[in-house]
Formats: structure tokens, C-alpha cells, sequence
């Protein structure tokens, strides 16, 4: 399977999935994503469209709605491309590029898109790698330093993200070669994510043992893998 097939394939499943790759018209309009890690102000932009989207002045409320997002996209992106075809996306954050979206998830381009067969028995680490050493470490730094958002509510949200994009994969490409809830699972067992929540239930009744600060946005309440759900009512 040629890799704009299997990107093609992986963008149909859903918003969070899509990924657009080769030559763009508007290429001037992104940047790549090692700028969003690397350059404060941009990344300081990127955290004021999201606090005016959520209509907060709290920046590390802000801050941690990106990464959260952020995580999700490059979850669903790597794990479903994992899962329906045994290979794992080249997503250096070099090669990566995004923009800020008009609406929705943080759009995200690779112009020269590319993927890894991997074992198996080798596509956790893969993942582990392309996802998490390459983006996340990264990312969760950034944030950590410039809005104060703590590293166990990044663990958190990584981690959410994650399970997040497990559920939605399951309901839209059942069947998967490669099933992605043990390689979730083998995820979740590593640094950094280790210790991150626990199932209370199998397969996908996860509880995280932060918050995402998402209930401090007007309107907004607890989200279901909430540490504080029992606090008060559910996003």
C-alpha cells in the first residue's frame, strides 16, 4: 500500500485523524511543528486563539486545551495508521507542519509524507517514538515552562488523548489488523504515561488521576476520565 492511500485512509475516520500530504496551494500559511515547541512566541500566539475560542483569560487553562488537542491529533494520526497497516508515521515534528484552524482541531500537513513497516511486536515502540520522544516530551515541556500546567496533568492528557483516540477508532475501523487497545495498552505501560490513570474496567473505562483544567472555562464541567468527577457534573 502506497503511504497516500494509507494517509487517505486514516484522514476518513474523522476530523482528529485527517492529515493532508504532498504539494499544497496555501503551503505559506504552515509552519512546522517544531516551531510550535521551539519558538515561545508562537507557540504564545497559538495558546491566545485558544483562550479566545474558549472564551477564558486563563492562559494555563488555555495551554492545557492545546496540548490536550494537540495529543489527540497525534494520536489518532499515529495509532490508527499503526493499527490498519502495521506501519508507523514518520511525524518529526520537522516534517510535520500545522496551522492554526479557522475552527475545530489544529490542521496538520505533511508534505512529504512517509511511513515504517515495524514487527508487530515492535509497533508500540515505534509509536512510542514517533508520538511521544519526537512530539510530546517536546510540546509538554513548552508548556510546562511558559504557562505552569503541571507535568502530572501532561501525563494526564496525554494519556487521555490517547484513549480517546482508541474509542474512536474502535467505532470507525473496527477490525483492525493490528488491534490498537493492546497497543495502547503497551503505551500506557511506559514512561511517561506510566502511573498516568488506571482502568477501572477493561478495555477502555479509564480513569486519569489529574485534571486537563478544562472545567475552570465558563459553562464547561468535568470530563468523563476526570480525577474530579465525582465533584460535579460531566463535560
Amino acid at each position: 500500500m502506497v503511504t497516500t492511500d494509507v494517509f487517505a485512509r486514516v484522514s476518513a475516520i474523522g476530523p482528529y485523524f485527517a492529515v493532508s500530504h504532498g504539494p499544497r496551494p496555501d503551503a505559506s500559511r504552515y509552519r512546522p511543528l517544531s516551531e510550535l515547541y521551539g519558538d515561545h512566541e508562537v507557540l504564545d500566539r497559538y495558546v491566545e486563539a485558544v483562550a479566545r475560542r474558549l472564551g477564558t483569560g486563563q492562559r494555563r487553562v488555555a495551554a492545557s486545551t492545546l496540548h490536550i488537542g494537540t495529543a489527540a491529533r497525534l494520536w489518532s494520526i499515529g495509532l490508527a495508521t499503526a493499527s490498519l497497516t502495521g506501519r508507523v508515521p514518520d511525524l518529526a515534528p520537522g516534517r510535520l507542519w500545522w496551522r492554526t484552524p479557522e475552527s475545530g482541531p489544529i490542521d496538520l500537513w505533511l508534505p512529504e509524507a512517509t511511513t515504517t513497516a515495524a514487527a508487530p511486536d515492535g509497533l508500540a515502540d515505534g509509536l512510542h517514538e514517533a508520538v511521544v520522544v519526537r512530539n510530546l516530551l517536546p510540546l509538554a515541556d513548552a508548556v510546562r515552562r511558559h504557562y505552569g500546567v503541571s507535568p502530572h496533568a501532561l501525563r494526564g492528557n496525554a494519556a487521555s488523548a490517547l484513549i480517546g483516540a482508541v474509542r474512536v477508532l474502535l467505532a470507525h475501523a473496527p477490525g483492525a489488523p493490528h488491534p490498537p487497545v493492546p497497543l495502547a495498552t503497551a503505551l500506557l505501560e511506559r514512561e511517561p504515561l506510566a502511573g498516568a490513570g488506571a482502568f477501572t474496567a477493561q478495555p477502555l473505562t479509564y480513569r486519569r488521576r489529574s485534571c486537563c483544567l478544562y472545567y475552570r472555562v465558563r459553562g464547561a464541567g468535568y470530563c468523563g476520565d476526570c480525577v474530579l468527577t465525582s465533584k460535579g457534573p460531566r463535560a
